[in-house]
């Protein structure tokens, strides 16, 4: 027997809530899995050299895609709170015009990328053969940013149209398509890294013209696209809301830049392995937060602008419980396959093993205070308060990490231990944080 529908309506039960939320935890576990799926390719049939390349230019790639969550996340949060109000056709305006604002600027940020591609390649370092690899790799994929924009959009919006399971297939038809194309390109046909970058640009067309052909048609869903009108105001406040998001990918590209400058003075070239090996598993812990927050924000926007407070209340301490145990059980299962998973990566080398093992177990921790800090700054997305989300996101990903990375290695008999326990260290101060705007904004919104 089929389950029944589940509304942004609802009333949300533990059960009904981890249903809900589950497509989208398992569509960031597949984006996280496939990329790096999509990097061994590189790494094992085109070459060390071209593998460099991609990972200098990678993080501008996924800046300039975060352009596409922030436009997502925020313009979410205003689409759901105005169906929470009742206004459905307002709505489905709003929706319809961020997507073509999302559609322009992707445009544009495009071809400035391919223009200055060579010039921003070169400032972050490259030269000879990794500054043409970077530039070849850059302006293929950068042709497809407009969709991948909309891709990274689309994931919300999926959410606030009650069709989390559809934003799922579309997030795998994307990631099969490039793991696939990356086999018949790379290793049948033998095109390189022009193939890689075709591979990754062509799956990305798929995940972004898909759910334009689905809202565009006569669909089941509460949105499709209108005939809109100009609501810049509405832009902007999209933005807003959705800022943290982009400042998250801007930090983290920081951030990764002084990690790898403190592991390379201190550990050479096996404490950036060992950071790579930690960092692949992370990202598939941490996207079970990120997906849970993306589809629970919808929740939170929908019951905030019908004025459910008793939704609102149950709502956020279901999620407090939901992360904060998951984050137990994520640090369990990390140092129970951690000699698993650090054998697997790099079991060939006695000394690099052990600097990853020590390393993935400390870094473990912070899981602990992870999840509450992404939920935390993606509640107060949902509930319009671009700047406090913001604030919660640039403490916990730039002046944290970046002080506590600096400062922890000076005061470690060992240094290298100060590398890994700066991340513990600055996701509690970000929990600190996090609390601190929960508790104080309670009676502003009565949750």
């Amino acid at each position: 027997m089929a389950k029944e529908k589940i509304q942004l309506s609802d009333h949300f039960t533990y059960s009904r809530l981890v249903r809900f939320v589950i497509p989208s935890v398992v569509m960031m576990i597949f984006t996280s899995i496939y990329g790096v799926v999509d990097g061994l390719f590189v790494s094992n049939f085109v070459g060390k050299t071209p593998f460099a390349a991609i990972n200098l230019v990678f993080p501008l790639i996924m800046i300039l895609g975060g352009f596409g969550f922030m436009l997502g996340t925020g313009g979410t949060a205003i689409v759901a709170k105005t169906l929470g109000m009742g206004e459905k056709k307002l709505a489905t305006e709003y929706f319809t015009f961020i997507i073509i604002s999302t559609a322009v600027v992707g445009t544009v940020l495009a071809l400035l990328g391919i223009a200055f591609a060579r010039p921003v390649a070169m400032l972050l370092g490259a030269e000879g053969e990794i500054l043409e690899c970077a530039v070849v790799y850059s302006r293929v994929v950068l042709m497809a940013l407009p969709f991948f924009m909309l891709q990274n959009s689309f994931q919300n919006f999926f959410i606030t149209a009650e069709k989390p399971k559809l934003g799922l297939a579309v997030t795998v038809a994307a990631g099969v398509t490039n793991m696939v194309l990356d086999a018949i390109f790379i290793a049948v046909f033998g095109w390189g890294l022009v193939g890689a970058a075709a591979a990754t640009a062509i799956s990305q067309f798929v995940g972004g013209i898909v759910p334009v052909i689905y809202f565009a048609s006569k669909n089941k869903s509460v949105l499709r696209f209108c005939k809109t009108r100009a609501y810049f105001r509405v832009l902007l406040n999209a933005c807003t809301n959705g800022s943290s998001e982009l400042l998250s990918n801007i930090s983290a590209s920081v951030v990764t830049i002084l990690y790898n400058f403190q592991l390379l003075r201190f550990a050479g070239e096996d404490g950036i392995a060992a950071y790579g090996v930690i960092m692949y598993v992370a990202f598939v812990f941490v996207a079970i937060f990120i997906g849970f927050v993306i589809g629970a924000g919808p929740i939170v926007s929908f019951h905030y602008g019908a004025n459910n407070t008793d939704e609102l209340k149950s709502i956020r301490k279901k999620s407090t419980v939901l992360v904060l145990v998951s984050g137990a059980a994520m640090l369990l299962v990390a140092i129970l396959l951690s000699k698993s998973l650090c054998t697997l990566f790099v079991g060939y080398d006695v000394q690099l093993y052990e600097i990853t093992h020590r390393g993935f177990v400390i870094y473990a921790v912070s899981y602990l205070f992870a999840g509450y800090n992404i939920f935390g700054s993606s509640f107060f997305t949902a509930l319009n308060n671009g700047l406090i989300s913001a604030i919660i996101s640039f403490l916990r990903t730039l002046v944290f990490q970046t002080s506590t990375v600096l400062l922890l290695p000076m005061m470690f008999a060992v240094p290298l231990d100060g590398v890994w326990f700066s991340v513990i260290v600055a996701e509690a101060l970000s929990f600190a944080v996090t609390a601190f705007f929960i508790c104080i904004k309670k009676k502003q919104y009565d949750y």
